[in-house]
């Protein structure tokens, strides 16, 4: 990782970019403090977002029991119907 000042990256940047194709990154700063990460666009994997409505599709079900009273709460439901 190369770490350049501005005034100096105006002066080079055919080169800069050249050096980033390559695959490596070079950060620019002013003052001493950072200001820009350049990397290249192609160096990086495009990871793709699983569609959102559907995703968990043949993963997550609910059982044909699901609203029957469960038998552990039995007493527990007596109290309250009564």
């Amino acid at each position: 990782m190369e770490t350049i000042d501005i005034k100096q990256a105006l002066s080079q940047i055919e080169r800069l970019l050249e050096t980033v194709a390559q695959g490596e990154i070079i950060i620019i700063t002013k003052n001493h403090q950072p200001m820009v990460k350049l990397t290249s666009a192609q160096a990086q994997p495009q990871t793709k977002r699983p569609p959102l409505f559907g995703s968990d599709r043949d993963l997550i079900y609910i059982s044909d029991d699901f609203d029957e009273p469960l038998t552990d709460f039995k007493e527990y439901i007596s109290l309250i119907d009564n």
